[in-house]
């Protein structure tokens, strides 16, 4: 039974690749600029993931001062940083589009 089943993938993958052969004088499809339409998904979903953990760090701090207002300013200066961190993310994002869509 093995052996059926490996001599019918073996034929399968040998038939196939002729399927993928370009005629001779085959006019080729006109370039679709993926770069410019991937580089926009990345950019909305980097924007989407910071912007929900810019909120959860935000409501957590708030939550954090509310429960200890001794320690207000530790959790803000912590609070300042992690939201740069956070920020940082869209913008290596937006560094890394354009330099792939000015090459």
């Amino acid at each position: 039974m093995k052996t059926k089943l490996l001599v019918l993938m073996a034929a399968m993958f040998l038939l196939a690749t002729p399927m993928f052969a370009q005629a001779e004088g085959a006019a080729a499809a006109p370039a679709v600029p993926w770069v410019w339409i991937t580089s926009g998904f990345a950019m909305a979903i980097a924007s989407a993931v910071c912007g929900l953990a810019q909120g959860l760090a935000v409501g957590k701090a708030c939550e954090g001062m509310a429960r200890n207002p001794g320690a207000a300013a530790s959790i803000r200066f912590a609070l300042i940083f992690g939201l740069v961190l956070i920020e940082s993310l869209a913008l290596y994002t937006l560094v890394i589009i354009f330099i792939k869509v000015a090459a």
